[in-house]
């Protein structure tokens, strides 16, 4: 009998769980299903942080989506463009 591998810690579940935690309590945004569009495929078979993927499933469920709905929608945000603009400041991109 083999054993069960040992589920593994994402290396930035600690960054992502207070962004899933908040996702549970907003609604569907452009950029609310952009973040979870993109947690989805972060965390997409990683054999561990269940908690965060089984939140993810409660979010999609919640504003009525399937996962296929999802990243149709945010395909066509980001096809738009400027959805992770406001991110990064100037300051944060000034080398000189």
């Amino acid at each position: 009998m083999t054993a069960q591998p040992k589920d593994q810690e994402h290396p930035l579940y600690k960054r992502d769980r207070p962004i899933v935690d908040n996702l549970l309590l907003q609604e569907a945004t452009d950029f609310n299903l952009a973040e979870l569009a993109r947690l989805r495929i972060r965390y997409q078979g990683f054999p561990g942080a269940r908690d965060i993927q089984q939140d993810l499933d409660k979010i999609l469920q919640r504003w009525g989506l399937t996962e296929t709905e999802l990243f149709a929608r945010t395909r066509a945000i980001h096809a738009q463009g400027g959805i992770y603009k406001s991110r990064a400041t100037r300051e944060e991109q000034d080398w000189n």
